[in-house]
């Protein structure tokens, strides 16, 4: 077993539509994030085209600052997919059919899809016989488990859903038994209504008299700021790490969303959850996007009943019952009809909560008394209707994901 001085990790993607922005590169992200959290060093993550000498460079290169490559993508059934030729040559090997993944190619065509199987199809399941087979129970790609000078070189589809499957079943759980790693330690809360630099200033002496073995770290991101101390690999009993995180949360107890590392909407899941009260939402500058936020949590149907996608003004009127005169006199962004689409939504579906969002995202609606990023939220419930406005000033994509985020905020504020 290798010491766990030697667990450093580069990550090479492959795809020249990573290069040229046509797909975001999300693997490595994900990739890092989870190896990350066994214990493993990331020391590069790259991306390079479909092209044969920037493959074998970058394994080349990336193998002089890392025990372990991890690659992804290039492994279809295309002739663009040139990497399990390339490893194959790489490593020496002859492409040889494993029987296990050719059984699977099989399966998934024959059962699964119920469509003809190809010969190029069948070719999934040629792999160089210098590797240790991955099989892919996602799909139709194995994954291949070479070793060359000590190091370590794992490829994988690029497909996430795939890809996915593979490192928490097989790539992690191995590369575990290879190395003696000691998992980094997290403590992660959320922050709302304060900016990164105002939490730098307020935690000044905080972080002038943390251990050297802990670390902080401010993660912003759609006005809210993560806080992440983490215990590096050390002998330093976890206890320390858990007494700074309560001095921590002490501290910026004013601003704290949650002391869990949850997204925004999972914390209004769990706080409504916990209180047993419904939601029901109606948007017009968001556009649904509040809804897919809500709906993307697993058991979501416990607490959201559903809600109206409003944005014409008749619409507001007939499904949210807003007043031809409100829109007449105060516009479709005002105070005044937010918080009577917020009043609508509640008694339509019968829901404890309901909040309501409208607003001017840009780039073109702007009046002279109504600035582009204008945003108005209001929340109801049987106690009463209370409202705010924002303003942002980012893009249409921005500030929509702004506004989805602040009115879940203003909305787990006024949860009682």
């Amino acid at each position: 077993m290798h010491s766990g001085a030697a667990s450093s990790v580069s990550i090479i993607t492959i795809g020249d539509e990573l290069l040229i922005g046509q797909t975001v590169d999300t693997n490595s992200a994900w990739m890092a994030m989870e190896l990350n959290k066994a214990g493993f060093n990331i020391k590069r993550r790259v991306a390079v085209g479909d092209e044969w000498k920037a493959i074998w460079a970058a394994l080349d290169e990336e193998s002089q600052h890392a025990e372990v490559i991890l690659i992804t993508g290039g492994l279809g059934p295309t002739s663009d997919d040139i990497t399990k030729p390339l490893l194959c040559s790489y490593f020496n090997g002859t492409l040889v059919r494993n029987e296990a993944a050719h059984q699977n190619v099989v399966d998934i065509f024959t059962r699964r899809l119920n469509r003809p199987l190809l010969e190029r199809n069948l070719r999934q399941a040629d792999v160089p016989d210098t590797c240790v087979v991955i099989q892919n129970k996602r799909g139709t790609a194995p994954g291949m488990w070479f070793e060359k000078n000590e190091k370590i070189f794992i490829s994988m589809p690029g497909v996430p859903f795939e890809m996915k499957g593979m490192m928490t079943k097989d790539v992690i759980p191995g590369l575990l038994k290879r190395f003696n790693v000691q998992a980094v330690e997290h403590r992660t809360l959320l922050t709302a209504g304060i900016g990164e630099s105002f939490l730098a200033e307020k935690l000044v002496e905080f972080e002038r008299t943390l251990p050297k073995e802990i670390k902080l770290a401010y993660l912003p991101n759609y006005g809210m700021v993560r806080l992440r101390l983490s215990l590096l690999q050390t002998t330093l009993p976890v206890s320390v790490l858990e007494e700074t995180f309560i001095q921590l949360q002490a501290l910026v107890s004013e601003f704290m969303v949650v002391n869990k590392d949850i997204t925004l909407q999972e914390a209004v899941a769990e706080l409504l959850i916990s209180t047993g009260k419904t939601l029901a939402v109606a948007e017009s500058c968001t556009g649904g996007y509040i809804a897919h936020l809500i709906t993307s949590i697993p058991g979501s149907s416990a607490f959201y009943l559903g809600g109206a996608v409003s944005y014409s003004n008749h619409l507001k009127q007939s499904m949210l019952h807003v007043e031809a005169s409100t829109l007449a006199e105060h516009g479709a962004v005002s105070d005044e009809t937010v918080r009577q689409m917020a009043e609508g939504v509640r008694l339509v579906a019968g829901a404890d909560y309901g909040l309501a969002t409208s607003g001017i995202m840009g780039p073109t609606g702007a009046t002279p008394t109504k600035d582009l990023g204008l945003l108005w939220v209001a929340c109801s419930s049987a106690s009463g209707t209370v409202s705010t406005s924002f303003q942002f000033r980012f893009d249409r994509k921005r500030n929509i994901e702004l506004s989805a985020a602040h009115a879940l905020h203003f909305l787990r504020k006024n949860i009682g």
